[in-house]
């Protein structure tokens, strides 16, 4: 049955069903061609047992601050801030877009949401200075991949709702892994080729001119600080965390840049509501395929032929890697974490791995999915954002996997870099 349960889920994936209704249907299938029988309410319960989490309840409220961001002029604040203090440099948009996508990622917590408001603004501003449109868009491709890593996360958020694990430690987990990410995109940025016609050279900003952006962009820039701070020391939940982020980027987007109208709040909202629902709607479908996995023992049979490739942890941790990585060339990450995190937690905790340390490893794997061909999707929405052909980002994108790569095997084989901010449970 294990076997006819699988090849169902994939032949439903090959066909065009969504991965949240293929899951759901396979789980019926499965039950009605059962040798038990069940009782026809498990199925229901299944699906609201999968979204009966009290942490998910910040999954909508730090897509909905990023979104309020975009439409009150926030990133543009971001913008000019960056542009400020490393507008002078060599490769200067480059630079702009990195630590702009720095600064989102410790709002808005989604990937996509980060390349799609940087994308509008900052590819068509590289384009006008010369730079390679490939490679614009793979800057702010590889730059987008930071929000998922660095805090807040909402892959984190989705990890530690699965394997029932702290969501601050996964926070403050990704910090460094993220800075590190970040410092080699940005030597990247500073040696790589860019394709620039001239290099446009700006002048050094003056110390008056670099404050008055730092005081422009303030309530953005202090935002993650209270975040992550308020988290850190107990004086907010993870979920009252998310509140207090989207009333303070509402209430700055209002009232302090006046750039947000009431229509805009009501367009954010709903923007974010339907964000929010399709990721909800994937854990909570993932209930009832979860169940009907454990019940079939498809996860042990799994995790036996993963554990039977070595004695070694690191080979075993080699093939777990590997496995990941194909899985992120084709899969987005979430729908990649809802069906195969149920077989890969138990396989991480029988090799003694910390939960957190795994958790870092299963996600950086996933957001190198996001930056891989063919179905990388930042690359799509950097593409489409900044109106470049997605061929022409692979092209250039391939540095900043490599030193993806190469972060992901040191946060592998040094679990410091992961456990060290956290501090032991």
């Amino acid at each position: 049955m294990s076997g006819a349960i699988i090849a169902l889920f994939l032949v439903l994936l090959v066909v065009g069903f969504d991965v949240g209704f293929g899951m759901i249907a396979t789980t019926y299938m499965s039950i009605l061609t059962g040798e038990r029988m069940v009782n026809g309410t498990i199925l229901p319960l299944q699906i609201v047992g999968g979204i009966d989490k009290y942490v998910l309840v910040a999954i909508p409220l730090f897509i909905l601050t990023g979104e309020i961001m975009n439409r009150g002029g926030l990133t543009q604040r971001l913008v000019d801030w960056a542009l400020s203090l490393v507008g002078h440099v060599r490769g200067a948009l480059a630079q702009v877009s990195l630590l702009t996508n720095l600064m989102m990622a410790g709002v808005s917590g989604s990937g996509a949401a980060d390349a799609a408001a940087t994308g509008r603004i900052l590819v068509p501003a590289m384009r006008r200075e010369g730079y390679n449109e490939g490679y614009a868009g793979a800057i702010i491709a590889a730059g987008a991949m930071l929000g998922p890593i660095i805090p807040p996360s909402v892959p984190m958020i989705v990890y530690a709702a699965m394997a029932n694990v702290s969501v601050i430690r996964l926070f403050l987990a990704g910090l460094l892994p993220g800075l590190l990410l970040f410092a080699g995109f940005a030597l990247i940025g500073y040696l790589y080729p860019t394709g620039q016609l001239a290099e446009h050279r700006r002048p050094r900003q003056p110390l008056a001119v670099k404050g008055r952006a730092t005081l422009t962009a303030l309530p953005v820039l202090t935002l993650p600080v209270v975040v992550l701070g308020g988290m850190r020391f107990g004086v907010v939940t993870d979920t009252e965390a998310a509140a207090v982020a989207a009333v303070w980027a509402l209430i700055v987007s209002l009232f302090l840049s006046r750039e947000l109208k009431l229509g805009g709040v009501y367009q954010a909202t709903v923007t974010a509501a339907r964000s929010a629902a399709a990721i909800l709607f994937l854990l909570a479908a993932a209930g009832p395929l979860g169940w009907i996995i454990a019940e079939s023992r498809i996860n042990l049979e799994i995790a036996a032929a993963i554990a039977g490739i070595s004695d070694n942890p690191l080979i075993v941790l080699l093939a777990i890697n590997i496995l990941l990585l194909l899985v992120g060339c084709f899969l987005e990450p979430l729908p990649a974490m809802i069906v195969f995190l149920p077989t890969l937690t138990p396989i991480g905790m029988s090799l003694g791995v910390d939960p957190v340390h795994f958790g870092m490893i299963v996600i950086l794997n996933l957001m190198i999915g996001m930056l891989t061909p063919p179905v990388g999707l930042l690359l799509f929405v950097a593409g489409s954002a900044g109106k470049v052909p997605v061929a022409a980002i692979i092209r250039r994108v391939w540095p900043f996997l490599l030193w993806s790569l190469v972060v992901l095997a040191l946060v592998v084989l040094i679990p410091g870099l992961s456990l060290w901010l956290p501090g032991p449970i």
